[in-house]
């Protein structure tokens, strides 16, 4: 029997995904696209929602936990990406490793494979940048900043800053994707925030600030400028919300406004827990240490 061809809506989480997956496989149907709610266009193929069943979702993923445990956190990185079609690139990886089995995940160049494992790189690049480039200033006793990345990067970021942060309160904006990671209290959660307005830094921060653009300026080398290897190692798209390259008039503060909503749910976005925190040991005085 010939599958027939359909196109999904869903809810534009992971779940809703695996349930697209489910529900192509149970009812011998094939989607031609994997839109989030919302993004359908006039089409001559009929358009039907899919809800999302915890259910459904559990048996999609312990199928491909089967095949090899690797596979759902490949495919949770492959779903934050900046992939174009991303749902229907990850539900064709999908049929295809089902059909071969384990020994698919060895075929790289497969033309199926290929653009996920390019996509995940591409991501855990950006994180890896992120991670040293975010800056951080202070207002009424909050540490705030702006990115903007290429991929849904917050989930990926939340542990690293959680961690390092665990006893301040702070947030991370997302321009691009306009959501938000909290953390406040030992808890944290990312929430969509489409009007937002950074408020300006005090006279304090916008010190701090200077500080900071001082230091790096004199510890810059002159003679040893190298402008093409630091835009390798410090990419030119990452300079707009970093300190160091901010004029003084122009300085991003770092705020939440006091109008802006922080209800609701980012597109994929986890709830409200537990932040995962892991408090780091004090160091060791150089005595104690033997050094």
């Amino acid at each position: 029997m010939a599958w027939r061809e359909i196109i999904y809506q869903y809810d534009g989480s992971f779940d809703g995904l695996l349930c697209c997956i489910y529900e192509s496989y149970t009812q011998k149907e094939r989607p031609t696209a994997i839109l989030c709610g919302g993004d359908a266009e006039p089409n001559l193929f009929e358009i039907r929602t899919v809800p999302t069943v915890r259910e459904h979702a559990g048996r999609v993923e312990r199928s491909l936990r089967a095949v090899s445990n690797e596979v759902v956190p490949f495919l949770r990185r492959a779903f934050l990406t900046d992939l174009p079609d991303r749902e229907l690139a990850i539900y064709r990886f999908v049929v295809r490793l089902y059909r071969e089995g384990a020994p698919y995940l060895s075929r790289l160049s497969d033309d199926a494979y290929q653009p996920l494992l390019r996509a995940v790189r591409r991501l855990s690049t950006e994180v890896e940048h992120l991670r040293g480039f975010i800056r951080f200033s202070v207002f009424d006793g909050m540490l705030g900043t702006e990115i903007e990345p290429k991929n849904r990067v917050l989930p990926l970021l939340r542990a690293h800053f959680c961690d390092r942060c665990y006893n301040e309160t702070f947030f991370i904006y997302d321009r691009t994707h306009r959501e938000a990671l909290l953390y406040s209290g030992g808890r944290s959660r990312i929430v969509p925030l489409e009007d937002f307005e950074m408020a300006p830094p005090d006279e304090e921060e916008a010190s701090y600030r200077r500080l900071w653009k001082r230091f790096y300026d004199t510890v810059a080398i002159r003679e040893r400028e190298n402008p093409r290897l630091r835009m390798s190692n410090m990419p030119k798209r990452y300079w707009r919300t970093m300190t160091e390259f901010q004029p003084d008039a122009g300085t991003q503060p770092a705020a939440l406004s006091a109008a802006t909503p922080a209800d609701g749910q980012a597109r994929g976005a986890p709830d409200a827990t537990p932040a995962p925190v892991k408090r780091q040991e004090p160091a060791r005085s150089a005595t104690a240490s033997g050094t």
